[in-house]
This record gives C-alpha cells, structure tokens and sequence, in this order.
C-alpha cells in the first residue's frame, strides 16, 4: 500500500469513526530496514497496514499502537536494541533483541472519533448547533438516527416527533439530552414522559446567557454540555475489542495476538513470537524455553 493510499484508507476509517493509530518512522538509525517518513496503520485487532520496519519492530509497534487505543493517547515509540522498557510522559522506550544495532522512534499518533453528537430538528437553531458543534470539535449529524457511541443528543424540532427522541436518548444512556423548549413547555414534556429520573434531560437546554440568536442559542447548549457532561465521551476500551498479548518465550517481547502474529503450537498451547527469528529458534530447543528440556 503506497502513501496516497494510506492516506485515502485513513480518511475511510475516519469517516466511518473507526479508531486506529497513524505510525510514523520520525528517526531511523543504521541498520534498519525502515526510514524516516515510513508510516502505517494500526488498528484495535492487530491489523497493520503500511510499513514501519520488520517483523520485530512491526510487533512492536503493532503492541504499543493496540495500548494506547485503550487511552486515546499518541505517544513517541522508541525501539532500541539494549534498553529495557521504561515509561516516561509521552514516550516509551522498549528493548527490541531483534534490532542489529539500530534504533528506530516512531511517532504514534492515536486517530479517534470525535464525540457524536446528535441533533433532531431542520430549523435555525438545529442549523446552529451542527455549525458551532464542528468548530468545538464534535461530529455532528442532524436527523441521524442514535448509534452505540452517541455522546450527546439536542433536540430543537419545536415540538415534533421529540418525545420519542427523548425517550430513545434515555434509554441509550446517552451523557447530555437537551430539549430546546420554553420553561413551560419543557415542564410539559417531562411530564408526559413520566421519567423516574427527569433531570436527566436539560430543559430549557443552554446556560442563562441571554442568547436571542440561533448561534448563540448553540453556544449556551455546548456550554451546558461541556460544564454538566457526567463523564467524558466513551474510550475506545469501551466500544471496542482490543487484541490480547502474550510474552514471547524466546526474546521476552510481549507481542499481540491476532491472526497474523508469529505462532506456533506445541505441546498442546500455542507460542506466540515476535518474529519468525524467534520461532526458528524455539522449533529448534522447544525444550529449552518450555521448560522441558
């Protein structure tokens, strides 16, 4: 896969609000296979597309990318063939035995979906919040039907179809519900809902700012979300299986399970390895690392 076509895969999977991590080779020290500008995808099962070095090196950055998917963090991957692993703020250095002398950094840099939020109306205000909502950074859709990870849902339809809405938003378990409405007849909606938890939807939505425009109408409602969200958009821990991993019997490394992992069986368990150096080596002494010898 060439870089354009990384390039357009990355916007694909933005688009559909799959979570992955762009790595990036920023430093390569002789011998290495990789150079600075390599780069490649990894995503929540392992899969790596593109290129970033060999098999040693790709697992390991196939391990850490999985990781910090957990958090939504990037963080700056340096891979040296003598040093243990050690955490420091932003940056993580691991021993990689595979390594002849060389050293790679490899920039990983965590591509997460922007919280989703949800507007039903078509009117100025419903206008309003989609705009001021995708210069604060959240993805907005209008109309759009709940999804699993719909962080937020504003409702501006001046009375139509909103109860339902409502109700689907509650049951989600969704962090905000706002309903633009008078004080009255916000009251009045609530009532026939027949909540058992009633402040869970913000009525009259937005902060008491004196906004008369559809513009500022959005930015009280985002204020209100951002200052009473009761917790932060779901992590991707939470909506998506990330792969296990397993300690290589011959160097060490930890590395992923996935299908593409490095594996052999052997009496009655399966190994996994960071690269096909260490499987050799095993399938030779099994013994040796089993414990059997």
């Amino acid at each position: 896969m060439n870089g354009q076509e990384l390039r357009a895969h990355a916007e694909s999977l933005r688009a559909g609000r799959t979570p992955f991590v762009l790595a990036t080779v920023v430093r390569a020290q002789r011998p290495t296979s990789a150079k600075p500008g390599d780069c490649a995808l990894v995503l929540a099962d392992g899969t790596i597309e593109g290129f970033v070095g060999g098999s040693c090196a790709e697992s390991t950055v196939r391990q850490q990318g999985i990781r910090l998917l957990l958090t939504g963090e990037s963080a700056l991957l340096r891979i040296q063939p003598g040093a243990g692993e050690q955490v420091e703020e932003g940056v993580v250095t691991v021993r990689n035995p595979c390594l002849s002398g060389g050293e790679l950094e490899i920039f990983l840099d965590a591509q997460m979906p922007p919280p989703l939020v949800a507007i039903h109306g078509d009117g100025p205000i419903a206008r309003a919040l989609a705009s001021v909502g995708r210069v604060l950074g959240y993805e907005t859709r209008v109309g759009a039907e709940l999804s699993d990870d719909t962080f937020a849902v504003i409702v501006a339809s001046h009375g139509r179809d909103e109860e339902r809405v409502l109700e689907a938003a509650v049951r989600a378990d969704v962090a905000y519900i706002g309903l633009i409405a008078s004080e009255k007849r916000g009251a009045a909606v609530l009532e026939r809902l027949g909540l058992s938890e009633p402040g869970r939807i913000h009525t009259p939505a937005g902060l008491p700012i004196g906004a008369r425009t559809p513009a500022e109408v959005a930015v009280s409602v985002y204020a209100e979300l951002i200052a009473t969200r009761p917790h932060p958009p779901r992590r991707p821990a939470e909506d998506v299986e990330v792969a296990a991993e397993a300690v290589d019997p011959v160097c060490g490394m930890s590395v992923a399970i996935t299908p593409e992992a490095v594996q052999l069986p052997y009496g009655g368990r399966r190994y996994y390895f960071c690269g096909t150096g260490c499987r050799h080596a095993f399938a030779d002494e099994p013994g040796r690392y089993t414990g059997d010898a």
